[in-house]
């Protein structure tokens, strides 16, 4: 019965995953702790592996169309990774209502940045033939991609939410090319945050591949067919689940546990 959850569940992330671009992946640690009942410390691991594996396959038809700020992965890579092991550190350090509680307003967050008008490209950069500005824009991407980093390590989440509006906004990318690299950023954090969870951590194989699998074929399913659907109006309805969900996690946590 339980393969039979992980199989739905896992399917149902990957066409939300497929039709919104990533946003979906927000839901995993959720739906293994109180889908599935899993621990905390044997979900963060196995959303890390959903997330990294499923960015994996997004990112290879980006990268085949050039739609992928190397140098910016770099340097996202370069800073995130350090701090998803933080993040991970940090996470053993705390008791798991927190880490809850916490995970919680990351998922306000989100749902809140699903709301918003992303739309529009900033010019904080130069992005171009010219290249990127770095004396302008370090002192935004570095605290960005240190931010991302950490959250993947504390939470098990892909920080797509948050890498795409500050490429975007921030950084001046064009959506395509910021999407390409998020997923490069995600894949290199989530690998880092696998690793610096595996240590001790007891994961269930099979509920894992089960979980995974039917999220990857999920996510090409629904990418396929994402272009019938009004993502805008399906992204609004998610944020309003996610907004949900956030207030099942508080309640769950702070009055029932």
């Amino acid at each position: 019965m339980t393969l039979i959850i992980a199989l739905v569940l896992g399917a149902v992330i990957g066409v939300l995953v497929g039709l919104l671009g990533g946003g979906g992946s927000i839901l995993a640690v959720p739906a293994l702790v109180f889908g599935l009942g899993l621990g905390l410390e044997e979900a963060i691991p196995i959303s890390l592996i959903v997330i990294g594996v499923a960015s994996l396959v997004g990112a290879i038809p980006k990268i085949r169309e050039h739609q992928v700020n190397w140098r910016m992965a770099g340097v996202f890579a370069a800073c995130g990774v350090p701090a998803t092991f933080a993040g991970s550190a940090v996470g053993r350090l705390l008791p798991q209502s927190v880490v809850m509680i916490g995970f919680a307003a990351v998922m306000i967050v989100a749902g809140i940045r699903m709301l918003m008008d992303r739309g529009d490209t900033g010019t904080a950069c130069e992005v171009g033939d010219a290249g990127i500005d770095w004396r302008r824009c370090a002192p935004r991407s570095i605290p960005a991609a240190a931010l991302v980093g950490f959250l993947t390590g504390l939470f098990g989440v892909g920080g797509g939410f948050l890498i795409i509006p500050a490429l975007v906004l921030m950084l001046g990318l064009e959506m395509p090319v910021a999407i390409g690299t998020s997923l490069v950023i995600i894949v290199a954090n989530s690998a880092a945050g696998l690793i610096s969870h595996l240590s001790g951590a007891s994961i269930d194989w099979a509920i894992t591949a089960a979980f995974a699998g039917t999220a990857i074929a999920g996510s090409l399913v629904a990418s396929h067919f994402g272009t019938r659907v009004d993502t805008d109006r399906l992204q609004r309805w998610f944020a309003y689940l996610v907004f949900v969900v956030a207030a099942y996690v508080l309640v769950d946590t702070i009055f029932l546990r």
